[in-house]
């Protein structure tokens, strides 16, 4: 079941509380969730209950994403208080250095946090922070064409779209591969969580200086890439194995940025492989 936490994080000024939405199944070693910008936790949806016959199964709904309100004033949407945070939600939760999976912006946290050694292992799809600046520009221009038609679509007209493969393709076909597998109440929910993502537009200008230059020595990591992944493409996937030398570079076919509703048996196979 859904369920919020709050608690304090203190960087370089007085104690701020923090309050994030999650969603919580499972049993078995702690594994935690992070989806991308724009998105929300429902992002992993079609892996969660295959995750959960083996793991404690932790779906975050990232700082001003989803159910989880902005970050508050004074704390900024990048890298190092991000890990700080979800370091603190860690130990909020009891999670003694849980495994941990994420998608794009999700990717790049987990890295974060295994380069922190906040966690046992990193799982990393489609991560962000590979890019070359050019690549960076049109991801970031694509995403941003994105939000702006989420905002100005009727709801009316999303739920019209959303109930057809053709539409649900107009909507979504820039992360999946599949789209027509998405469900429609899905793409009208996801539509509506990018549209009202109050977190999107600090989180983005944070992003314009991210470059993941550093190894995450000492842990697991796997870094998966979609094959028909369209917003950051594939062979960022190379550069992350140069800077992480030691990761398994794994390629996801018929797969696109978001991978896990393209294809959630694979997916669900390379996160619990990552995590053993």
């Amino acid at each position: 079941m859904p369920a919020t936490v709050s608690f304090e994080v203190t960087l370089s000024h007085s104690p701020q509380t923090v309050t994030l939405s999650y969603a919580r199944v499972g049993r078995g070693e702690p594994l935690l969730l992070l989806h991308g910008i724009g998105h929300h936790r429902q992002a992993w949806d079609p892996v969660v209950d295959i995750l959960a016959t083996e793991r404690d199964v932790i779906a975050v709904d990232l700082p001003g994403f989803g159910a989880s309100p902005a970050l508050p004033d004074g704390l900024a949407h990048d890298l190092p208080t991000m890990s700080t945070v979800l370091g603190a939600l860690c130990e909020e939760l009891e999670l003694d250095r849980p495994h941990v999976a994420g998608n794009s912006l999700g990717g790049l946290l987990a890295l974060g946090l295994g380069r922190e050694k906040l966690v046992r292992s990193v799982t990393a799809l489609s991560p962000a922070g590979f890019w070359t600046p050019a690549e960076r520009r049109y991801a970031f221009g694509v995403l941003i064409g994105m939000r702006r038609l989420a905002e100005r679509l009727p709801l009316p007209l999303v739920e019209r779209l959303a109930s057809s493969a053709l539409g649900r393709a107009a909507l979504t076909s820039t992360i999946y591969a599949r789209p027509g597998r998405r469900s429609p109440e899905a793409v009208v929910a996801e539509t509506l969580a990018l549209a009202g993502a109050t977190g999107f537009a600090e989180t983005l200008r944070a992003g314009t200086t991210v470059r993941f230059t550093d190894d995450v020595p000492g842990i697991p990591v796997t870094v998966a890439w979609g094959a028909r992944d369209r917003l950051l493409i594939p062979r960022q996937g190379v550069r992350a194995k140069r800077t992480i030398p030691r990761a398994r570079l794994i390629r996801l076919p018929g797969c696109g940025h978001v991978p896990m509703n393209d294809d959630p048996a694979l997916v669900a196979r390379v996160l619990l492989d990552g995590s053993r």
